[in-house]
């Protein structure tokens, strides 16, 4: 059996301590690809990049790791990676993470980490998507590796679908804190966004955004954000179809056509 190959990838940026954590759990599994972001492209989802050029630079990296910094988004790296540098060669998983930070709720839909995860499920390649829940610098990646190596074994050595993307988020915490892990659905909770205003020293207008976080179910037993707020792991299965299915039926009679 030939070796596996994993496309690993991020919004950190490719010198993030994340994509550290994430390339060593993918290096226990099989070689290993890295294409992420030149500099960091939080935010982007599934952005891509059409009206400037793109620059490929390979980077010195341990031995059964190829890794390159590209100066795109996160989707722009795995659209890269499937259609120039791995064109002809089979790739066994995406890995996109360790984020800084969550992505469980309404953050699956801004998050760059996701859009990468959503863009590998395209090429037909199970995807997943890492964050943990901590934004600092100093951050313990540990528990994520653990559970991470964890997720990624079940998946490669018992295949649910060739489409297959999750969104994984840890909560902070030792390894030995972790509860275990809880597959769940998205929150329904959303983003109040607040922008500061300021002005340079030349007098002009500029904004800071910034907002809270607001939880519209948080006595919900089944969500993400409960998961994390109890210690668990949360494992939420992501599809790309958006369709409101329940509305279908109202929106026909609304527009007459029933």
């Amino acid at each position: 059996m030939d070796e596996r190959l994993i496309l690993v990838t991020n919004d950190d940026g490719y010198a993030s301590k994340g994509i550290g954590a994430a390339i060593a759990v993918a290096r226990r599994f099989g070689r290993v690809v890295v294409v992420a972001p030149e500099t960091a492209q939080s935010g982007m989802s599934q952005a891509i990049t059409m009206y400037r050029p793109l620059f490929l630079r390979r980077i010195p990296a341990g031995e059964g790791v190829e890794m390159y910094a590209f100066s795109g988004t996160p989707v722009d790296c795995v659209k890269v990676a499937f259609d120039h540098l791995l064109r002809d060669r089979r790739v066994d998983l995406v890995l996109s993470g360790v984020n800084h930070g969550s992505n469980s709720a309404v953050n699956v839909l801004y998050s760059g980490t996701m859009g990468a995860a959503i863009e590998g499920s395209f090429y037909g390649c199970p995807s997943i998507g890492l964050s943990l829940a901590d934004h600092g610098a100093d951050a313990d990646f540990e528990a994520a590796e653990l559970y991470a190596e964890r997720i990624v074994r079940a998946v490669l050595e018992r295949p649910v679908g060739e489409s297959l993307c999750l969104n994984v988020n840890i909560p902070v915490g030792r390894p030995e804190e972790i509860r275990g892990v809880r597959v769940c659905r998205q929150n329904l909770g959303y983003w109040r966004e607040e922008f500061y205003r300021r002005e340079d020293p030349q007098g002009r207008e500029y904004f800071w955004l910034t907002g809270d976080f607001v939880d519209r179910e948080p006595e919900a037993p089944d969500t993400d954000e409960r998961a994390l707020a109890e210690g668990y792991v949360s494992v939420v299965p992501v599809q790309v179809d958006l369709t409101d299915y329940a509305r279908m039926d109202s929106l026909r009679a609304t527009l007459g056509l029933e």
